[in-house]
């Protein structure tokens, strides 16, 4: 239960100091050794010093948050009896009952993946440049079928030169222990002795001595076989969609009494909509960034996320959402945009897909978080939606460049039926259905437009690609006023509401929740009103 009260104006603040500065405060982390829980905590060196809110009401509204971090890559979200389950790569899995405070675990796969794996992995992936199994076990994705009545984890062993295999294990319980259920799909093959596909399924698909010329063009078929996500369609349909960089996504009917491939569902090779092996394309190809591909249904919709860029912090992830009224496509975004690429471009560079959240930097932030990606998303069953993804940091963390760690957002669906994200993590806040008072959204905001072309970069010792604010005021008479100018409305009865800036409109919601400012006692925080909206293509955020 969050506790709310109110605190006076005069708050405490730690100044970071350094070279004859009043004080320091050092952000310490605590992780136990091979859980990956990271446990917050404050200290403070030198002098604390009383700082003056420069805010008119003699009061704020603070909340208590009780967070605990985990260390988990890639991490699919799992609801199961009562509790939330990340599943990673590298064999990292934790777990949570308010998706807060997260703890790591193990199963058999920790120790067990050399039997688990090894056929795969020294039949068809290993290599001499690539001979451990270890560090190759990629994204998996975990679903409950009700047709076999198990629980099966679907994973990624990745080999060099793109010769990967996605398997199934299969569990009676979600923490396992899981059992090795056979292959779904394989990339890389070719028809010599490279990586030869008798080694694999495809001449049961495609009939023996078929021409695999394709499989091995960037800019057609040639794909990694990783980053499986395998859901249910509204008609009781098993999917899987998977793949990464180059030769696109792709999805695949999955067999439900087996879990595995439906060989009795047949593609056509159609160029840029399907593959006779690989199924439908989805999103991708012609050597265009994009993995991490997840599938969610919601009020009419399947919205298919993508990770664009690399998973390193520059240059790194970027969320990307299309939509399509079938699971099997065509996905577009709010702009018509295509999620097929038919041309070789560096897709960083463009507005196509919706860009969820860039990195940015403003004052309700705890740190600047980059390279936001390889989410996952959960719809619960009153219909709320919480995105799970892994982020990095501008400044790294524990003294390590590319740690990472397991964000919560809320995702809200939007008048036009488009996702858009809180501006802060999630802590346990829902949004009112019945809307906000009109003091509690008129006010002076911080304003982000996440450019969907900008991303963070190193220059030299500068850092660039960080989103800084404006700063706008949501009039009662309905105009906007401050550095950007405009009008906004709202929707009686309910949390909608619309803004028009620089002739561009807007939609989205308004939510008050805790800001991410670390405090004196960093458990506090203040609870601020916020607004996310979606509008030509772009997502912005306000923060009051």
């Amino acid at each position: 239960m969050r506790n709310s009260y109110k605190i006076t104006a005069v708050i405490l603040a730690v100044i970071i100091g350094c070279c004859g500065c009043a004080g320091t405060v050092e952000q310490n982390k605590k992780e136990e050794a091979g859980t990956g829980i990271i446990e917050e905590s404050v200290t403070q060196e030198g002098e604390t010093v009383l700082e003056t809110r420069q805010q008119e009401e003699a009061a704020q509204e603070m909340t208590e948050v009780s967070v605990s971090r985990v260390t988990v890559h890639d991490p699919s979200v799992v609801y199961d009896k009562g509790t939330y389950y990340v599943f990673g790569s590298h064999m990292a899995w934790a777990k949570s009952t308010d998706l807060m405070n997260w703890q790591s675990f193990t199963m058999n796969i920790n120790s067990e993946y050399p039997e688990l794996f090894g056929r795969e992995w020294e039949n068809y992936c290993r290599t001499d440049t690539n001979p451990e199994l270890k560090g190759n076990l990629w994204a998996p994705d975990v679903i409950y079928n009700e047709k076999m009545g198990k629980y099966c984890m679907y994973m990624s062993v990745n080999g060099d030169d793109w010769n990967s295999v996605i398997v199934m294990l299969t569990a009676d319980s979600i923490e396992g222990p899981y059992a090795y259920g056979g292959p779904v799909v394989y990339s890389g093959f070719d028809a010599g002795d490279k990586h030869p596909a008798e080694l694999t399924d495809v001449y049961q698909v495609l009939g023996e001595g078929a021409d695999l010329t394709r499989y091995q063009s960037t800019t057609n078929t040639k794909l990694n076989a990783i980053d499986p996500c395998v859901t249910y369609d509204e008609e009781g349909n098993l999917w899987m969609v998977f793949g990464s960089w180059f030769g696109g996504i792709y999805l695949l009917k999955l067999d439900e009494e087996t879990g595995l491939r439906d060989y009795a569902t047949t593609y056509e090779t159609v160029p840029n909509q399907s593959d006779a092996y690989y199924g439908y394309k989805l999103a991708g190809g012609c050597s265009v960034s994009g993995e991490g591909p997840f599938i969610i249904y919601k009020d009419g919709y399947y919205y298919l996320f993508l990770s664009y860029g690399g998973l390193v912090a520059e240059g790194g992830y970027q969320i990307r959402i299309f939509r399509s009224e079938n699971i099997t496509g065509p996905y577009v975004d709010e702009a018509g945009n295509s999620a097929v690429y038919t041309s070789q471009e560096n897709n960083l560079f463009t507005n196509i897909g919706v860009r969820i959240m860039g990195s940015y930097d403003w004052s309700g932030n705890r740190e600047t978080r980059v390279a936001q990606g390889h989410n996952s998303a959960y719809v619960s069953e009153d219909g709320e939606i919480y995105m799970v993804y892994h982020s990095r940091f501008a400044e790294g963390k524990n003294g390590i460049t590319e740690a990472h760690e397991v964000r919560v957002q809320q995702l809200f669906v939007n008048e036009a039926g488009w996702l858009v994200a809180a501006p802060y993590e999630y802590t346990g806040e829902h949004i009112s259905k019945t809307g906000y008072d009109m003091e509690q959204m008129c006010g002076e905001y911080e304003f982000i437009i996440h450019t969907p072309t900008t991303y963070y970069q190193k220059a030299g010792k500068a850092t660039v690609g960080i989103m800084q604010p404006s700063h706008i005021t949501l009039n009662e008479d309905g105009s906007v006023t401050g550095e950007l100018t405009g009008s906004w409305t709202y929707e009686e009865g309910s949390p909608n509401m619309t803004i028009t800036l620089e002739d561009i409109t807007y939609q989205g919601v308004f939510l008050k929740m805790p800001s991410e400012k670390l405090y004196f006692n960093q458990k506090q925080r203040e609870v601020v009103m916020t607004f996310t909206v979606l509008g030509n293509n772009v997502t912005a955020w306000g923060s009051k």
